[in-house]
């Protein structure tokens, strides 16, 4: 499909450069196909779903995955580089995206540490040093690190930032209250290098409602990727690459699952990352099966869902991937008509922003 179909104009004034306090105070837009959206707030989910649906979160949390640091070349000078890990190949080796990717070579040695005088040094005494491996396209490379597993897992958190989108980052500093604001209150997983944001929403006293509701709580992981929220540059989405993100599902949620469905209940993904991962572990006939590995699933308009009956989830960028997604659960025009009510009134977009609850367009005669 032509890209440009998802676009829309946003106002820069609706993008959220923080989250509302408390969390489950964001309002939420409730979409159905052939209604008229509905204006309620976060707190309203358990009234909106029945007793034996099941939510379905990504338990995955955010590590400090952006790395400053200095490559250095026999003989030459040092040249100050950053490096966004996004996909965690072995236990020494990430991929990542780097800048300025054009001046890293194969084979270049690159020290990871606090930027400023002096850095290189710190660097050394910190230990954390890696080897570009490899390089791919759109600045990615595979880093070999001189550590490994929980070595290398502690030295990241040490020396890290956290990695807050390009719209928020480019208008603030990041700040200690984020590295509360940008981790779900249920993460327990380490690896992702983006939150998934639509549980940011939910607090504490949000997820007791839910189970006095009646309402089953399940957990899977997918370490969610910078790559998910590159934008699509390609004119068609035929033309583009999904980078792909590890994820686990295990035996025993994937039977819970597919019971709660034989029993009339609903699977309701808490975010994209959810929804990506239950699809990834689905068999055409809507069978959900344990799961462990990668994933680059792309779902664009056309795709037919086989494990999702609902979708909890923010707004996202125009012309992206996960516009596209939830253009192909709800439909194009029942989405561009869902985000024009929004735009209109005042909703907030993106990470920090507000969120949807949608429900999927009828199947395809």
């Amino acid at each position: 499909m032509r890209v440009d179909l998802f676009d829309f104009d946003l106002p820069e004034a609706l993008i959220a450069l923080r989250p509302a306090s408390p969390r489950d105070a964001s309002r939420l837009l409730v979409v159905r196909p052939g209604e008229t959206p509905l204006d309620r707030g976060v707190r309203d989910l358990p009234g909106l779903l029945s007793p034996g649906d099941v939510l379905v979160f990504n338990d995955t949390r955010v590590i400090p995955a952006r790395l400053a640091g200095i490559r250095h070349r026999p003989g030459g000078t040092g040249q100050r580089c950053e490096a966004m890990l996004h996909l965690r190949e072995a236990p020494d080796c990430w991929r990542a995206f780097a800048r300025p990717a054009k001046r890293l070579t194969v084979g270049d040695r690159i020290r990871f540490g606090p930027e400023g005088e002096g850095a290189g040094e710190v660097c050394v005494m910190t230990g954390l040093e890696a080897t570009v491996e490899a390089k791919g396209e759109g600045g990615e490379v595979s880093l070999r690190f001189d550590l490994a597993g929980p070595a290398l897992d502690e030295a990241i958190m040490t020396q890290g930032a956290l990695p807050l989108p390009p719209y928020i980052a480019g208008k603030r500093a990041t700040d200690a209250q984020d590295a509360t604001d940008y981790q779900t209150v249920y993460a327990r997983e380490p690896g992702a290098v983006a939150a998934p944001t639509a549980g940011l929403h939910f607090s504490d006293s949000l997820l007791d409602a839910i189970d006095l509701a009646g309402i089953g709580r399940a957990h899977v992981t997918l370490h969610v990727g910078a790559g998910t929220f590159l934008p699509v540059k390609a004119d068609d989405t035929a033309d583009h690459r999904m980078h792909a993100e590890i994820g686990t599902l295990d035996a025993a949620t994937a039977e819970r699952l597919n019971a709660t469905r034989s029993n009339g209940g609903r699977v309701v993904a808490v975010g994209t990352t959810a929804l990506r991962l239950l699809e990834s572990a689905a068999d055409p006939d809507g069978t959900i099966r344990p799961f462990a590995g990668a994933t680059d699933i792309f779902i664009t308009p056309g795709y037919r869902f086989r494990a999702v009956d609902a979708l909890v989830t923010n707004f996202h960028l125009p012309r992206s991937t996960l516009f596209m997604l939830v253009s192909a659960f709800s439909g194009l025009d029942t989405m561009r008509a869902a985000y024009a009510h929004a735009i209109a009134q005042g909703y907030r977009f993106y990470s920090y922003g507000d969120a949807s609850l949608l429900f999927p367009a009828p199947p395809a005669p």
